[in-house]
């Protein structure tokens, strides 16, 4: 197998691997009864999000961190942290992505479910994030970390502007 040939056989995975991912978290925000249940054809792209926190792990996790949200031409600072399960390690993490069905900024703030994945080992990294709320916003993002951590389970979130 060439390296061509590996790399998009590990893309193909890694595709598949996110798009279930994504689905987990979107049936784990309905099913915990803190997100509306919403279908993924009504998701409405609204904004940018970037996040950066730092993820302590061993079997239960926490995070603490803040980012900027990115909407109408605006940027709103907000603070973000959380408690969970699954996981161990320490790692510092930079999330990217996108916000859907931001109906209004003051939707944006409050508790979120997350369903996540991610390794860490030095600088080399993969992961991805999925979290909702009760508003029906949901946030997807892909996640670099740098650290020494595996990070698989839920957690709940809680966002709150500057």
């Amino acid at each position: 197998m060439n390296s061509s040939t590996h790399r998009s056989s590990r893309q193909d995975r890694t595709l598949k691997v996110s798009r279930r991912v994504f689905s987990i978290g979107l049936l784990a925000c309905a099913g915990t009864g803190l997100a509306s249940p919403i279908r993924a054809e009504t998701f409405v792209p609204s904004g940018k999000v970037r996040i950066e926190q730092v993820q302590i792990a061993f079997i239960g996790s926490g995070n603490l961190g803040g980012g900027t949200l990115t909407t109408g031409g605006k940027s709103y600072d907000f603070t973000v942290g959380g408690l969970g399960v699954g996981g161990i390690g320490l790692s510092r993490m930079v999330a990217t992505g996108t916000v859907y069905n931001l109906n209004k900024i003051a939707d944006f703030s409050g508790a979120y479910v997350q369903g996540r994945y991610g390794l860490a080992l030095g600088d080399l990294s993969t992961g991805e994030l999925v979290l909702g709320n009760r508003k029906g916003v949901v946030l997807r993002l892909k996640a670099e970390r740098t650290g020494l951590a595996l990070s698989l389970g839920g957690d709940a979130v809680y966002i709150d502007f500057d």
